[in-house]
């Protein structure tokens, strides 16, 4: 018996784990496929938008797809043409979305405690296809089955950037395309929002998360009137103290009751 399916036959187990464990790569590759696949109702709207948004501020079918292919994050994509079409200075511009996407070394950060003994030719890719989708997705799945080999871990997210990052460049391609006969009151700016509401909800299960979660939107707010969307070098940082020290104070207070 593997050692996988001997972790598998555990008593203390929960049956959802159990047949996590039992999994392959390649089923994991499809468990984390079809788990992904949600994502594409608010993917293909998000995608198209920003196909319409490069096409209206001049950019061609090269350069919008060698952008959208390098690039691969919808924010920052966002930011950077809506400062394109202001007539930005380029290093704002560069500096705006590298600031729109700073989550991304946050997300890594987390992600190395279970990924991080993968072979480094999957580090690469992981490092390159790693969006807010197949973070949630992932980290979620790992949390709750912390024994899953790196095999499994490595296929789980396989699966989950399949489903989603292939959907985002077809979606920019079709709203490339058909940008001009899209009606203008279809408002496909709607996928924004949703998105992230889908991807931050499920993972506000503590009070360190809700709080967190709070003083991130407060913060936006107070300090939306930066420029550049700056307001979010400064919301960013509070919210993730506010997250620590909640933390910390919960874990003082359960170590008290022990």
């Amino acid at each position: 018996m593997s050692a996988q399916a001997e972790l598998a036959a555990s008593p203390h187990l929960s049956p959802e784990q159990s047949r996590a464990l039992q999994r392959s790569p390649a089923q994991c590759v499809r468990h984390g496929f079809l788990q992904a696949l949600p994502f594409i109702l608010v993917l293909m709207p998000f995608g198209m938008l920003f196909g319409v948004v490069a096409s209206e501020a001049g950019l061609d079918l090269a350069q919008t797809v060698g952008f959208t292919v390098l690039v691969l994050a919808g924010a920052s994509q966002f930011t950077a043409v809506q400062l394109l079409t202001d007539h930005a200075p380029v290093l704002v511009i560069i500096v705006s979305a590298i600031a729109v996407n700073l989550r991304m070394a946050m997300y890594s950060a987390s992600l190395v405690p279970w990924l991080g003994a993968a072979r480094p030719r999957d580090r690469a890719w992981i490092a390159y296809a790693l969006i807010d989708q197949s973070y949630a997705l992932s980290i979620q799945h790992y949390e709750k089955h912390p024994r899953l080999s790196i095999d499994q871990r490595v296929g789980y997210f396989l699966g989950s950037v399949l489903a989603t990052c292939p959907v985002w460049v077809v979606a920019m391609l079709l709203g490339f395309w058909l940008g001009k006969s899209i009606p203008e009151d279809w408002a496909l700016d709607f996928a924004m929002p949703i998105t992230f509401l889908a991807l931050i909800s499920p993972m506000l299960r503590t009070p360190a998360h809700v709080a967190a979660a709070l003083v991130a939107v407060v913060g936006s707010l107070i300090f939306a009137f930066l420029p550049s969307g700056l307001g979010l070098f400064v919301a960013a940082p509070l919210a993730m103290i506010t997250g620590a020290v909640v933390e910390a104070l919960m874990e003082r207070r359960n170590g008290a009751r022990l």
